[in-house]
């Protein structure tokens, strides 16, 4: 009996041995294989940032584009795509929920392809996740950082500093870094400086006001000149960059406007459900001011049941730097409503179907109707609704 229990402790441990070393061979086979195809690929740009790290990650590969450069560019946002050498968006079908490893595999699939140079939105939400993507997979020549924001808190914060911290772990090595935030300047050329890297801090101001108005959907001046900037770090011109950047699809989450219409009545769409984080949307709201010249204000709040710190922050926004006509919740168990003079409140379930809000909306006119919150799922069915019903395309 003791010999058949001793004989079975050696198989098991001899089995675990194997397994381990078929783990770290296997491992080491994807480390190397990965390492070759990052080798393959010159220009190497890993976008981060808390908000519009989509569109800037549009906004570089059009301009390098427009340089003559044959670029693959990934996005992961509201809605993931694969961008190809001819600026065409593929929409990147999942089997599972997203994944860090994903990157791995848009990888060895683009150096197949010879680009000059790739764009990759960071996947990553948590530190170390983060600090995988960028020193253990992408290794960029050139990294991103569009802003720090009051976003994903529970995972990077919970402070700014700790945010910027975090997002300072896709800082590369021995590379060029440009940053569109100059809140935390100082604590960014630390790390940069530890790990050789250049850093390029650019705002808004670089970009004129001629340069925003060239394009027709809605941009903002601080990703526009995050992106000019980085194309000219990899030696496009700056006119030519712009150029193509002009003419690049947006975003499907990016805040646009939409003129709604329906019998006699209009009304102005504004989609922000994409900036899900006060400052964000606090910008956004300026930008639908600047551009509209509807009489009544409405804000519609697509709430989630899963992102109440997020509902909290928006509606604090409400008396304090927006003020509307009308207030309209999507969701249940929403927290109490400061009451302003003049604000009209309605409230419908979770439940309620996009066809019957967007109905309730075009029963008003002359309204502009800010929409915030959350874009995914509900949100972006609405949005479509919207635009397949009341709109001419």
């Amino acid at each position: 009996m003791f010999k058949l229990d001793y004989e079975w402790e050696w198989l098991v441990l001899a089995t675990l041995v194997f397994l381990t070393a078929l783990l770290i061979v296997l491992g080491l086979r994807e480390f190397l294989q990965l390492s070759r195809s990052v080798a393959k690929i010159p220009i190497r740009i890993h976008v981060n940032g808390s908000r519009g790290k989509s569109s800037v990650t549009r906004l570089i590969s059009a301009g390098l584009r427009a340089g003559g450069l044959k670029v693959l560019a990934k996005t992961t946002g509201t809605a993931p795509r694969v961008i190809g050498f001819d600026g065409i968006d593929r929409s990147v079908h999942r089997l599972r929920s997203a994944s860090i490893s994903e990157q791995i595999k848009v990888l060895d699939s683009f150096s197949k392809q010879k680009p000059d140079a790739v764009v990759l939105e960071c996947m990553a939400v948590q530190p170390e996740y983060q600090w995988i993507c960028e020193q253990q997979m992408v290794r960029a020549t050139l990294g991103v950082i569009t802003n720090v924001r009051s976003d994903h808190l529970s995972e990077m914060g919970p402070s700014l500093k700790n945010v910027a911290m975090s997002l300072s772990n896709t800082i590369p090595q021995n590379g060029q870094m440009v940053i569109g935030e100059d809140h935390f300047s100082a604590e960014f050329e630390t790390v940069a400086a530890k790990r050789n890297t250049k850093l390029d801090v650019v705002m808004a101001d670089a970009v004129s006001s001629e340069e925003i108005a060239a394009f027709q959907e809605t941009v903002h001046a601080d990703n526009v000149a995050v992106a000019l900037r980085t194309c000219e770090l990899t030696g496009i011109d700056r006119t030519v960059a712009l150029e193509g950047m002009v003419t690049a699809a947006p975003d499907p989450g990016a805040a646009a406007f939409m003129e709604l219409r329906s019998n006699e009545k209009e009304n102005t769409f504004f989609n922000a459900l994409a900036a899900n984080d006060p400052e964000s949307t606090g910008v956004l709201w300026s930008l639908a001011f600047e551009k509209t010249t509807r009489s009544k204000v409405a804000v519609f709040l697509n709430s989630r049941e899963d992102r109440r710190q997020r509902t909290h922050q928006l509606l604090g926004l409400l008396g304090d730097q927006m003020h509307t006509d009308l207030l309209v919740i999507r969701g249940d168990h929403i927290p109490p409503v400061l009451h302003h003079d003049g604000m009209e409140i309605k409230i419908f379930p979770a439940s309620v179907q996009p066809e019957e809000v967007a109905e309730y909306f075009m029963n008003l006119d002359d309204h502009l109707i800010f929409a915030m919150g959350n874009i995914v799922g509900w949100g972006h069915e609405f949005v479509d609704y919207l635009r397949e019903n009341y709109t001419n395309g």
